[in-house]
């Protein structure tokens, strides 16, 4: 069970007021095809002792992190939704190849942007984040990875949730965490819960989320996931189109 997509009301009311948004929605798209090949990108060798997959860089904004040879010739950027099923099929069928294969070869960098289009992505973003940078990555392919077990909520869950958005707004995202099981989720992988609590009731952390995902609406991005390399947004959201797409570019 999901919450509706918010509405379009501004996002960074999201942190202070009952979520809404509507402007972005998960969607899949199987179309358009890949570019040209491009000549193939030489292997760059991480520095000694370290692994490119295990190497973690804020964006200069400090609203992405980036995974990978931060000078890589070849800059895959993600906007994702923490709630999109389709987002989730993106990670569960490429994810290993990706960090595996491109990643490690540090000819590939990956940018993940978090784009709030449902309720719940505020309080599962600020979860992610809360573990630290070196942690974002790992909490992020939990979430899709165990996404269908995370989604599974009975109406009871629902129900809790949804009055929880109606708390006062330090109260409300650790309400919604506990009601949706994130916080269970996230202490198991070794996020202790007096952390979760301080991060989710740290509204700043929200209101960052909120204002990033504006950002992403007001560059015109609408749909989840969208991915993007070199600057050209990739046709097709399924993992078939991003390595092609990523081989065209030299990978």
């Amino acid at each position: 069970m999901m919450f509706a997509p918010l509405s379009t009301r501004t996002l960074t009311m999201l942190a202070v007021a009952p979520l809404a948004l509507g402007l972005a929605a998960c969607n899949k798209s199987d179309s358009g095809a890949a570019t040209a090949p491009a000549g193939s990108v030489a292997v760059v060798a991480p520095p000694a002792g370290k692994a490119w997959a295990e190497t973690f860089t804020k964006t200069e904004d400090g609203d992405g992190i980036i995974v990978g040879n931060p000078k890589a010739a070849i800059k895959m950027v993600e906007y994702g939704s923490l709630s999109c099923p389709h987002c989730a099929k993106l990670a569960q069928d490429g994810m290993s190849a990706l960090t595996g294969n491109y990643i490690a070869s540090g000819k590939v960098s990956l940018e993940f942007r978090s784009f709030a289009i449902h309720p719940q992505d505020i309080p599962l973003t600020v979860l992610a984040r809360c573990g630290g940078d070196d942690a974002y990555f790992g909490l992020i392919e939990q979430v899709y990875t165990n996404f269908d077990a995370m989604n599974s909520q009975s109406k009871e869950q629902y129900d809790q949730a949804s009055a929880a958005m109606k708390l006062p707004a330090a109260q409300r995202y650790p309400a919604i965490a506990d009601a949706l099981g994130y916080t269970a989720f996230f202490s198991a992988r070794g996020l202790p819960e007096a952390q979760q609590r301080q991060c989710l009731a740290d509204l700043p952390r929200a209101e960052a989320v909120a204002k990033a995902s504006e950002a992403i609406s007001a560059k015109g991005i609408n749909s989840t996931p969208t991915v993007f390399i070199n600057g050209s947004k990739v046709e097709g959201s399924e993992w078939k189109n991003v390595e092609a797409a990523l081989k065209a570019a030299g990978a």
